[in-house]
Parts: C-alpha cells; structure tokens; sequence
C-alpha cells in the first residue's frame, strides 16, 4: 500500500563482512521460499559474539508465522492443520463458523471465512489446499473479530505498543493490508499473560522482535518475520518504538552481546 510521506531515508549500499556489523536485522516479507531459507543459512555462520542477529535465523527457520502459537493450546482458539476436505468440514461444521489460513501467507492474504452451509465450500477448500496437497490451518471464528485484531509488539518478550485492526466494510479481515482501520488501544491483563507466556520460548528461539496477533483475548498468530504496527502505533499513542528498539539493540552490544 502507499503512504503519504517518504518516513525513510536509503543509504548507500556497501560491501562488507557481516561480522564488522554490530547488528544484521533480518527483516525480509514472508512467505519464507527456498532462497529465504538460503539467506537464513547464511547468517547462521555469523559469530554471535560479534554480530547480533535479529531475528536469530534458526529462530525463523523454527517459527512458522501460524503455526508457532500451537505451542500455546491455552491461549488460542480451538484449531486445526490439515489439507483433508472432509476432516475440516466436520471440524467448520463443529464450530459453526471457521477462518481458513494459508501456512505461507502475509497481511490477511488468502484468509477465508468459512461455513459449512457455503455452496463453495468445497470448492474454498480444494483452492486453498492445492487439491489437497498443501496443509493449511483452520481456527474457530470468534466473533469479537469484528471488534478488533490487536497487534502487539514483543521486543525481547516484551510488549512495548498495541495498535488495533478493524475491519471495514463487508470484509472480516483487519489487516492493514486489505484496508483495516486502525484505532489507539490498550494492552488487556489477559494479554500481558500471553506476552508473559511466549517470553521464555520466544528467547529461547532468539526471536528478538515479534508481533503477535489477539483475538477477544486469543493468540492466532506469531509473526517474526517482518511485523508491522510499528508506526501506527507511533502516530496514535505519540511514542517512538523505533527509538527504544534501536536502544535495546546498543544496550545488548554494551553488555557484550
């Protein structure tokens, strides 16, 4: 999508030794292809004594973006994977209703609202599984969907802003992406127990930077791998998130990180 003012400034591009850089930031759009991978392989072979990696490339490589909060069953809603047509059509007909979700996909892409009732249900689902062949998740509907889809950034396991994503229109998507309006929010004490929960695992896996989607009080995502939110978050709570990333990156350098 297009923004109204050049926020950013490019630098010369240089060539030279990862290890001479105080930090790489692996910030690159899903989905995670095969040269993705390539580059991750790469920066496994930097020394973390010299250079920090952010997010940790094995990190990435382990964090599939819908997958990860699977580790989580407390939090999220009810969900399945898989690519079978008839097990997801007894699980959408179990729950009603049921959001289909690409295991590659970015910013709402391919997202679908499903119901057993749906004359194309058969049809959504042989598109999205590539006639069964690819898996693809399938979480309950909650309708507090229609309310918001809160983005929280994690920095170091932390949640410093929130910014909520609601949909528009006809659509049941709040992504940014595919036109959801966002509002100023606050981070609920249910959601400052999921942070909490997530934090071990998350530095555990070096998964540095994170935006981590809830639903009505559900985690449904874990993203890693390039999370937005960042500016709006900025622009309606009047914070500089940037600012404090940039500082925690130089104060993980002072300590010899």
């Amino acid at each position: 999508w297009v923004v109204s003012e050049q926020w950013y400034q490019t630098g010369k591009a240089l060539l030279k030794p990862l290890e001479e850089m105080d930090a790489v930031w692996m910030r690159t759009d899903p989905p995670v292809t095969i040269p993705y991978l390539y580059a991750t392989y790469i920066l496994d072979y930097i020394n973390p004594d010299k250079t920090l990696v952010i997010n940790a490339p094995t990190g990435i490589r382990t964090a599939n973006e819908k997958m990860y909060a699977l580790q989580f069953q407390e939090v999220i809603p009810q969900t399945i994977v898989s690519q079978d047509k008839s097990v997801i059509r007894q699980f959408v007909e179990e729950k009603e209703a049921a959001v289909l979700k690409p295991l590659g996909g970015k910013a709402g892409e391919g997202i679908i609202f499903l119901q057993a009732s749906d004359r194309n249900f058969n049809s959504l689902v042989e598109i999205s599984t590539k006639q069964g062949s690819e898996p693809v998740m399938v979480q309950a509907y909650l309708p507090a969907a229609k309310d918001g889809d809160k983005r929280i950034i994690l920095l170091n396991g932390e949640p410093i802003g929130a910014v909520n994503r609601i949909p528009t229109g006809k659509e049941f998507r709040g992504n940014m992406a595919v036109g959801g309006r966002v509002a100023a929010t606050e981070i609920t004490p249910r959601e400052e127990t999921i942070c909490a929960l997530l934090k071990p695992k998350l530095q555990q896996d070096g998964l540095y930077f994170v935006g981590i989607d809830v639903i009505g009080g559900y985690l449904t995502e874990v993203n890693v791998t390039s999370p937005t939110g960042i500016r709006e978050i900025d622009r309606l709570d009047g914070t500089h998130l940037a600012k404090q990333v940039i500082t925690w990156v130089e104060a993980v350098k002072n300590n010899g990180g």
